[in-house]
């Protein structure tokens, strides 16, 4: 004990005591970080460059013209110079300048797109029209070009695969058209429906997908027959929704048309349509007459799936004359080899029975395989596949 303890109070202690920062490390580190983040955030919102240099296109709102003329970066601020303005003339009538940029150089460049005789549709209002297209059959919606009859020309008759000489031999033997629906979302799965089967086996897209019209146009150059899958209302909607633009019982007749609008701009070269689920729509007359009534008068076909067997299509397709033709059985309601070969078996038999007979399938790899297999040889049984509008107009007579 020191002189310094006997002499210190009691209780007290004179000891010197480190001093200590009001704040641990920890929260140093942390309050650094969260600076570092926010002058991050501040960047990024306001920051000139939103698109962080990445390349972008645009289409003039007044056109210019000059296509694919190479366009200088602007010059620096010390290296400018006065200079005259300089006014282009505007691009024939019809088309539209694109200017593309390069993000890293800033180089321009301007595109004139679109011609004089062919349609053209921005991005807005559906897709320009696809190569193969009477632009005759086309007429001009809000949503882009729809198909529509002129001149005694409809697109049943102006997109059928089969010539009439095809169609003259299959009056004479027994008939099989396969339908095979759901292409158009996954673009590699249809692409193997395209190239894995017969070109006389009908394909069914849906509205929906990055981009239905490339996939249609390679689908009809490999020489198939188109069908455009309109959503409609099923049983248990909305529980099971076959997906936007939906026409529904509850809408009026004029909001299912505009609806239905919406799906017929998204591709063209389709023969006709058909249903994409729709057990409850298809079954009411109010919801049904419209759009059979509108389909007939663009000059389409209906195929009615089956899918329900109090669907009101054939009694209001034979009241417009339209083409017709509905499925006689689902090939694939049971997916698996055995059975697909079972219901193909079965719509052989209907063929010799009746003359004609049509079926439904998905895309399924499983469906896909054992349907090319099963067409290779078909023809040496005595039966002849068909594409469908070959089968509505022999079923008609």
């Amino acid at each position: 004990m020191t002189t310094d303890d006997l002499s210190t109070p009691l209780g007290q202690d004179q000891r010197p005591r480190r001093r200590r920062l009001p704040v641990s490390g920890m929260r140093l580190v942390a309050a650094a970080l969260a600076l570092f983040l926010l002058a991050f955030a501040a960047v990024a919102l306001f920051h000139q460059d939103r698109l962080g240099g990445e390349p972008v296109a645009r289409v003039a709102l007044q056109p210019d013209g000059g296509a694919g003329k190479e366009i200088a970066p602007p010059p620096s601020a010390d290296a400018a110079k006065p200079a005259a303005k300089a006014v282009a003339a505007p691009p024939p009538s019809g088309r539209k300048t694109v200017t593309i940029i390069d993000g890293s150089s800033g180089a321009r460049q301007e595109v004139v797109v679109g011609s004089d005789d062919t349609p053209t549709a921005s991005s807005d209002s559906g897709p320009a029209v696809m190569p193969g297209i009477d632009a005759r059959l086309l007429e001009k919606s809000r949503y882009g070009m729809i198909p529509v009859a002129a001149d005694g020309l409809t697109p049943f008759t102006a997109y059928a695969a089969a010539t009439p000489a095809d169609r003259a031999r299959a009056a004479t033997v027994p008939t099989v058209a396969v339908v095979v629906g759901g292409l158009g979302i996954g673009a590699a799965k249809t692409a193997e429906s395209i190239l894995k089967l017969p070109g006389a086996v009908t394909l069914a897209f849906t509205p929906y997908g990055h981009d239905p019209a490339r996939l249609v146009a390679r689908a009809r150059a490999e020489g198939h027959e188109v069908v455009l899958q309109v959503p409609m209302e099923p049983f248990d909607y909305p529980d099971n929704d076959p997906g936007p633009q939906t026409l529904l019982t509850a809408q009026s007749p004029e909001q299912n048309l505009d609806r239905l609008f919406w799906h017929l701009s998204r591709f063209q070269g389709y023969v006709g349509l058909t249903g994409f689920m729709g057990g409850r729509f298809t079954v009411s007359d109010a919801a049904m007459q419209p759009v059979i009534h509108e389909a007939a008068k663009r000059g389409l076909g209906y195929l009615d799936d089956g899918a329900s067997p109090r669907s009101v299509a054939p009694a209001l397709a034979q009241r417009q004359a339209m083409p017709f033709g509905k499925a006689d059985l689902t090939i694939d309601a049971v997916p698996t080899a055995a059975e697909i070969d079972k219901a193909l078996a079965q719509l052989e038999a209907l063929a010799k029975a009746r003359g004609n007979a049509i079926g439904m399938a998905s895309s399924l790899p499983v469906s896909i395989e054992r349907i090319g297999a099963w067409a290779r040889t078909l023809e040496s049984r005595g039966i002849l596949l068909v594409p469908l509008t070959t089968a509505m107009l022999k079923s008609k007579s």
